[in-house]
């Protein structure tokens, strides 16, 4: 019997051989690995701040299908850049959703009944994060962003084109260099610009900024960080920080002695 019969049969689980096939095979399992359209989907619930939002709406705003949406959360919870706020029914990935869903009905309405009750809330006011199923762990975010996202998913330069500005060629960044500087744009048909190509985070990333200034800004903070120079580097890792996580630049109480 040959080596990989052996393997192939697991007729021996206490050998070496099927020891190592049983490690090799939970590694491929438990592999995970983030993708550009996390970090894109981690950017977007920062624009949100404390707004409520769907599935739905979070795929369509950013230009995904709804099981993309549902995959990138789960990796952000995994990967530590997302925390969830309580368990939730909606937290599936997949076509799986509406039978999950199904089977945490009663504790839904468990959900609504509190909701009912709840006294100082006006039904229609706004209540804040946790009424979304995750929220942004903003430390861990904003050290990924400015420390390791540009090594995760690096820029890559592309022939000149016409496309949507970005980098510090981005309308928020306006005023802030000298004219001159080389524009930097993600190629699209419908863009104004003509600059070096910059290949976006994720292919939906020149839709999806459009639909929200906040994300545009962060977007184009990135790609400083993946493109620009020295001076535009440092700007940018200053700007996204303060939009990421602006309690990392309150100053820090001493506290006090005797």
């Amino acid at each position: 019997m040959s080596s990989s019969e052996w393997i192939g049969r697991r007729c021996l689980p206490t050998s070496g051989m099927c020891l190592i096939f049983f490690i090799r095979d939970l590694r491929i399992k438990n592999k995970m690995q983030l993708k550009p359209q996390d970090f894109l989907v981690a950017l977007k619930l920062v624009a949100w701040a404390d707004q409520r939002w769907t599935y739905s709406r979070l795929a369509q705003e950013l230009g995904l299908s709804a099981s993309e949406a549902h995959a990138s959360v789960k990796r952000g919870l995994t990967s530590g850049l997302l925390l969830q706020n309580r368990a939730s029914a909606s937290l599936v990935s997949g076509a799986a959703g509406a039978e999950t869903q199904a089977l945490h009905e009663p504790q839904g309405i468990y959900r609504v009944t509190r909701k009912r009750v709840r006294r100082g809330v006006k039904p229609t006011e706004d209540v804040g994060p946790l009424d979304n199923p995750v929220r942004v762990h903003a430390q861990a975010l904003a050290e990924f962003a400015l420390h390791g996202a540009k090594y995760a998913f690096p820029g890559v330069r592309l022939p000149l084109a016409v496309g949507v500005p970005t980098s510090h060629s981005a309308p928020a960044f306006a005023g802030v260099f000298a004219p001159g500087s080389t524009d930097f744009v993600w190629p699209h048909p419908n863009g104004s610009v003509r600059g070096i190509g910059v290949e976006p985070l994720h292919p939906s990333v020149p839709y999806a900024a459009t639909q929200d200034p906040k994300l545009y800004e962060m977007l184009a903070l990135f790609d400083a960080l993946r493109v620009g120079k020295a001076r535009e580097r440092n700007m940018a890792m200053e700007r996204l920080l303060a939009l990421i996580d602006p309690s990392a630049l309150a100053p820090q109480k001493k506290a006090p002695r005797g």
